[in-house]
């Protein structure tokens, strides 16, 4: 196999098979002992990672990128976390600050942690429950991403989204005397344990201001801290001296003694740099032109592993021409996802997605709604191949033949592929279309804030946690609608009560099994490609490369390549 430009398409699918079958548990090692004491042989040193821009604000309770998220999980903690752990072990939800995981009471509205004792921020401060208290309420305060989504159904929300600075949140009770926290909720939430494991619900001090913190670091409670931050150049992180391993499940002790994030390396400079060892990894994806000369010379270094992702169209339905349901119908039918498929690296690494759930959650289907002989009413068993002449057909129905689009991406260079197909099929369609590349660092941000009137753009996703929410709910959920704002998720604006009944239920009806809850998350995806607010394009799997040197790779279902774990010494 090649490396040349002109010999990666057609050699892709034999080099991913290659990657799958030889190098996915290159370096594998068995997991960290509970004491730090055994794991001192391998103990110490830098790891060093690298990407072409930095991933925004270090507030871990505003950042919804995927770059800083999977760094926070080894410096923040919630009360529950993700099993730190490979393969399907690593969805199950595990106690972190929290001594246990609580039965609901209540018919579910009633959840009670005890708070584990002896625990310390890395400023020297004890974490006690008014922390617990003031950090659930800062996430609304300051306006955290996934507020409504995620935390809505607390006792107390509704007022807090409506006047967040005033947010009191009188469904989280504390009691000093026994470290009990209780949670009371309007409506039960089959996913409660989960939304508490995310992110946003870390741990910070009662003290932490209720506003973004930029670039200035908040103390934390796991084996690391951020410790220097220069958006443009580098983030820095260092042992937190205060950190002592309570449940290795949750927040295991880390091997490397430093990890230091460089930016500003392009990323077909960083491949060239992690092959050779300057780097030990890179945020960016791998670009297209670089995956032949893996696959032939770098194998065991390079990582191919499964993970709930996927690239889509998000179309704002409030911005001509896509206010149209034509207009939006037609980019569903055009869109060659094979094409796309091939851009992101080969059918090994990468599927055509024709709904809004990948197939590694329980809830996927294989219906194809856009595709050849296909519609929402009558959808195909897959995807079949483009549609043009009913694209086209749509296009002029619509009105809207001849309108100016611009396609927003991200300046990587798979992103930059895509967002340039897009754009000659957008021409193709009979737009007059043009391409804005952005920073990665702002791009996703840029495509949220309705004040920016962005009329399409090439967005990837990755689950917060695998489940069918974190894809509909999340990105297409009413409650994810914050006009003007960097964090309104729901980027094309899309709002439909039957659709978000169906989700509602799906996730506060406790007495359905999981095949009626599927059933349900099916029907709303139905609904969704109706009103075809977004064009699905692929979902994909992680790539990963690393260093000759490093070992120990331990790629968890939610928060991928977990640093802490990795040998660089």
């Amino acid at each position: 196999m090649l490396a040349s430009k002109s010999g990666t398409l057609f050699r892709c699918a034999c080099f991913c098979v290659l990657l799958t079958t030889s190098a996915t548990k290159a370096g594998m090692a068995a997991p960290a002992s509970d004491t730090p004491t055994a794991i001192t042989t391998h103990m110490g040193g830098t790891l060093r990672l690298v990407a072409a821009s930095s991933g925004g604000t270090l507030d871990p309770q505003i950042n919804y990128s995927a770059k800083y998220i999977n760094l926070f999980a080894n410096v923040y903690d919630g009360l529950t976390t993700f099993r730190k752990a490979d393969g399907l072990a690593g969805a199950d939800v595990v106690p972190d600050l929290a001594e246990d995981l609580p039965q609901p009471e209540d018919g579910g509205l009633t959840y009670t942690f005890r708070l584990r004792e002896g625990i310390t921020f890395s400023n020297g401060q004890p974490v006690a429950t008014a922390d617990v208290v003031a950090s659930f309420r800062r996430i609304f305060r300051v306006g955290s991403p996934t507020a409504g989504a995620f935390y809505g159904a607390i006792k107390g929300a509704d007022a807090c989204l409506r006047s967040p600075a005033d947010c009191k949140l009188e469904g989280v009770v504390e009691n000093p005397a026994t470290r009990s926290i209780t949670f009371h909720l309007t409506t039960p939430d089959t996913e409660f344990l989960h939304k508490l494991a995310f992110t946003h619900a870390v741990i910070l001090p009662a003290n932490a201001p209720d506003h973004d913190t930029g670039n200035v670091p908040l103390p934390s409670t796991g084996p690391y801290q951020l410790t220097a931050y220069d958006p443009n150049r580098f983030l820095k992180l260092e042992r937190n001296p205060y950190f002592k391993e309570w449940n290795a499940q949750a927040q295991p002790f880390g091997y490397p003694d430093r990890i230091d994030y460089t930016f500003g390396i392009p990323d077909e400079a960083a491949v060239t740099a992690v092959e050779n060892g300057q780097y030990d990894w890179m945020a960016d994806p791998i670009p297209l032109d670089r995956l032949g000369e893996l696959g032939s010379r770098f194998a065991s270094q390079t990582h191919v592993l499964r993970h709930p992702a996927m690239y889509f169209l998000p179309m704002n339905m409030r911005e001509a021409p896509f206010s149209s349901l034509k207009a939006r119908q037609a980019v569903n039918y055009a869109l060659n996802r094979k094409a796309m498929t091939i851009l992101y690296g080969g059918p090994a690494i990468a599927r055509p997605l024709c709904g809004m759930l990948p197939s590694t959650l329980p809830a996927s289907s294989t219906q194809c709604f856009y595709t050849k002989d296909a519609s929402p009413e009558s959808p195909a068993p897959m995807w079949r191949g483009t549609d043009m002449e009913k694209a086209r057909n749509l296009v002029r129905e619509s009105g809207t033949y001849g309108q100016k689009v611009t396609v927003i991406a991200a300046n990587t260079s798979v992103d930059l592929a895509m967002g340039a197909w897009v754009r000659d099929m957008l021409q193709n369609l009979g737009y007059r279309a043009n391409l804005r590349p952005l920073s990665s660092a702002l791009a996703f941000s840029y495509m949220q804030n309705s004040d920016n009137h962005v009329q399409i753009g090439v967005a990837s996703w990755s689950a917060d946690y695998p489940s069918a929410s974190n894809f509909l709910d999340a990105l297409l959920g009413c409650e994810n609608i914050h006009p003007g704002s960097d964090s309104s998720i729901n980027i094309p604006g899309f709002c439909n009560q039957d659709v978000q009944s169906l989700m509602d239920k799906a996730k506060t009806d406790v007495s359905l099994s999981a095949q009626a809850q599927n059933a349900l998350w099916q029907e709303a995806d139905r609904r969704v490609m109706e009103q075809a607010p977004v064009a699905p394009a692929i979902e994909k799997d992680a790539v990963i490369l690393t260093s000759p040197r490093l070992k120990n790779l331990l790629f968890t279902t939610v928060n991928q390549l977990l640093f802490s774990q990795a040998w660089v010494q």
